[in-house]
């Protein structure tokens, strides 16, 4: 794929996870949820542009740093989201403002890699970018998974980081 389209498939992505993660919805623990990171990240994988050819140190330790940002902008985003069950045993899920507050550190840091690379002049493909995406909904997939299988039937929320415990009402569909 191009450039283009892989900058089209990573925009695509992350609105429709930014946009669902604010809405109250029930989490499938049964469901394959590992199933759009790893074809986002088979995608990246097989673009030749991944690394830099005239700077493959620099361009790796760029790579690496872009998929640690995805890796801890996943967990950060999961252990901000408030869980909670049903009282008919369904597990619902909903992103906090600290969810946001991780989302904008994220994109922050990315633009901070991004800058580091144009500084020293490194060609950056856009299969980085995608690579550090499917890590990071990874990463938030299964600990949400982990996080909802471990509440049970308890009909209490699980503890959210930023949530402050307030009582957790389902929305109206």
């Amino acid at each position: 794929m191009s450039g283009l389209v892989n900058a089209l498939v990573i925009v695509a992505v992350a609105a429709i996870v930014i946009a669902r993660q604010f809405r109250a919805r029930a989490i499938n623990t049964d469901r394959r949820w590992w199933l759009l990171p790893v074809i986002l990240a088979v995608v990246a994988l097989r673009e030749p542009g991944i690394l830099d050819v005239h700077h493959r140190a620099e361009s790796a330790v760029l790579l690496a740093v872009e998929l640690l940002i995805g890796l801890a902008t996943g967990a950060g985003w999961a252990w901000t989201t408030r869980l909670w069950t049903a009282p008919d045993g369904v597990v619902w899920t909903k992103s906090t403002r600290a969810s946001g507050a991780v989302w904008a550190l994220g994109i922050a840091l990315r633009i901070g890699v991004y800058g580091c690379g144009v500084a020293l002049g490194l060609h950056q493909d856009s299969s980085a970018l995608m690579l550090g995406l499917a890590g990071t909904l990874l990463v938030r997939g299964g600990i949400l998974v982990w996080r909802a299988q471990s509440l049970g039937t308890a009909n209490r929320p699980a503890p959210a980081y930023g949530d402050g415990m307030r009582s957790v009402r389902r929305e109206r569909a």
